[in-house]
């Protein structure tokens, strides 16, 4: 299964996404319904093309509040280390755990922007979790249940800035820093233990980007649990899991494209404030 949210004429839809079995391209299936609100959703008898006119695919949700964890793979903690930008040489034993607002959150396409107060951003490719029901002190045991589905995320974080804030707020938190998409991939659709992420900037695959969520330190089920120790998550509310290795600088008119097996790509494009 995959959920996608567009816009046809300037009007948000939602859409299964399905790949025609006679071209085999993708279409969307346009739905009357809500997927995340928890009634039946069913085909409106609409289809259309990806690249259709009036077409546009947006991010998959707009999440009541992201939640992010930094430093959750040990070849980026070293790297953030030898690049100069952490003291401390290993991932953390606890898990170091971030927010994202909703304005952060953008689609497949959008513009990242540069805020005029930085001059380094970063891009750090990830898969992101999204919730499908309202989930609080939820056991690891059972912390999956409370899983909508997967989407490709890229945590972009002003490097400069967060070097002089002891807070993340500017960094991480800034308009247009979650680009999200391009659709939903269902909680049973992806091998999210395995799943292979990776990178191309203009065009060239960014290989020492690349990593696969078996070696996140804290995996997505204890993730869950935590957050929802001291938080509430709603449906639609995401949360980014880690970036598996080394991330790199963005300049105005770089094409950034995170791709997770399984998922598919999230296309965007670095502008300048």
């Amino acid at each position: 299964m995959r959920i996608a949210r567009f816009s046809l004429n300037d009007t948000p839809r939602y859409a299964f996404v399905q790949k025609d079995a006679a071209d085999g391209k993708d279409y969307l299936v346009e739905l009357d319904g809500h997927p995340l609100v928890g009634g039946q959703v069913s085909p409106t008898g609409n289809r259309y093309a990806l690249d259709a006119e009036g077409v546009r695919l947006l991010a998959p949700v707009i999440p009541s509040k992201v939640y992010g964890l930094a430093k959750n793979y040990e070849a980026h903690a070293q790297f953030m280390h030898e690049a100069g930008h952490s003291d401390i040489k290993h991932a953390p034993e606890d898990m170091v755990i971030f927010t994202k607002p909703s304005t952060s959150v953008i689609g497949p396409d959008d513009p990242i922007v540069i805020p005029p107060c930085s001059n380094d951003m970063n891009y750090e490719p990830e898969v992101a979790v999204v919730i499908g029901r309202m989930a609080k002190n939820v056991p690891v045991a059972q912390a999956m249940d409370y899983v909508l589905g997967f989407t490709c995320v890229n945590d972009v974080t002003l490097r400069d800035l967060q070097g002089m804030d002891p807070m993340w707020t500017r960094a991480k938190g800034f308009d247009t820093s979650c680009p999200l998409g391009p659709w939903i991939v269902g909680r049973d659709d992806l091998n999210w233990r395995d799943a292979c992420i990776s990178f191309t900037l203009n065009g060239r695959d960014v290989e020492e980007a690349s990593g696969t969520t078996a070696k996140l330190i804290h995996g997505i089920p204890e993730q869950i649990a935590a957050i929802s120790s001291f938080a509430t998550l709603l449906p639609g509310d995401v949360i980014l899991t880690g970036t598996p290795n080394a991330s790199g600088h963005l300049d105005p008119g770089d094409e950034a494209i995170v791709h997770v097996e399984g998922i598919g790509d999230l296309r965007n494009v670095v502008v300048r404030g």
